[in-house]
């Protein structure tokens, strides 16, 4: 394979010489979609302070023809167009090339569901190559014997897999170690602890007759920490009951506030579209 310095790259400057940044590496027919997720918020911050390492690549230049073809028609004889094997496979070769222990990532929405579990996995990657699907999709074979998973957001239909990309992104950027400031940020966020997060209120006290929870103005802070773990149960039960199906996830604490919730120790349980395991 040609030596190939892909002309579509922006990413972050390198890390400080000692410290090894996370990377992540993109493979998209349309780099300019990543403009502003790349300058806005905590992604550009993780950015310039060298914590992660992001390129967006064009896929077209690892094409050898003139004309930069990526796609073709699917063999069978349906509509549409697929992405070609050859671009692909070249460019995660060169992109991974001595690195180790890298994660890539085909999106598309015949993948495993993205969930919190999934995005801590990712995080333990020094790499991650992101594959954005176009068209009616990418060649199986890209999937079966280049990717080493298979990725969606939900079960709904995207043009293309770049928003994918951005949401895979800024989930696991979050977790890469002092992105966001304080080390136990991201512990508190829902999914976390087996259940959502709980409800937050700001000033004023009361706005239009609504008031905020007594709990929160006392200035108790074991009454303030109870009162949160209570209300998040209350808002997961109403929410999302699926993510208390499984109560051992929880903590003693959480367990018994449960059991007063409902009056008994097992939450009824529903089916959620795109719920899988880590």
């Amino acid at each position: 394979m040609r030596e190939h310095t892909p002309t579509g790259e922006r990413a972050g400057e390198p890390a400080p010489r000692g410290k090894q940044a996370m990377r992540f590496d993109v493979l998209t027919i349309f780099p300019a979609f990543f403009d502003g997720f790349l300058t806005h918020g905590i992604v550009r911050r993780a950015l310039e302070r060298h914590q992660v390492e992001i390129g967006i690549h064009n896929l077209r230049d690892w094409t050898y023809d003139r004309h930069q073809v990526v796609d073709d028609r699917p063999y069978g004889g349906e509509d549409g167009m697929v992405l070609k094997p050859e671009p692909i496979c070249r460019a995660v070769e060169a992109l991974t090339h001595g690195r180790s222990n890298p994660a890539v990532v085909l999106l598309s929405p015949q993948g495993r569901c993205f969930n919190q579990a999934v995005a801590q996995r990712l995080s333990r990657h020094p790499q991650v190559v992101l594959i954005c699907g176009r068209y009616e999709g990418v060649d199986e074979r890209i999937a079966e014997h280049v990717a080493t998973e298979e990725l969606s957001i939900g079960d709904y239909i995207l043009s293309g897999g770049e928003p994918a990309a951005m949401v895979v992104m800024d989930a696991v950027i979050r977790l890469v170690p002092e992105v966001l400031g304080s080390p136990t940020s991201a512990q508190h966020e829902s999914f976390q602890t087996g259940r959502l997060d709980y409800p937050v209120y700001t000033r004023p006290a009361t706005y239009r007759g609504w008031s905020v929870p007594a709990e929160l103005l006392t200035g108790h802070h074991a009454e303030v920490a109870l009162w949160r773990r209570r209300a998040a149960l209350q808002k997961t039960l109403r929410h999302r009951p699926d993510l208390l199906a499984n109560p051992t996830r929880l903590d003693e604490t959480d367990r018994r506030l449960l059991t007063e919730l409902l009056g008994s120790a097992a939450p009824a349980t529903g089916a959620v579209p795109c719920a899988t395991s880590p």
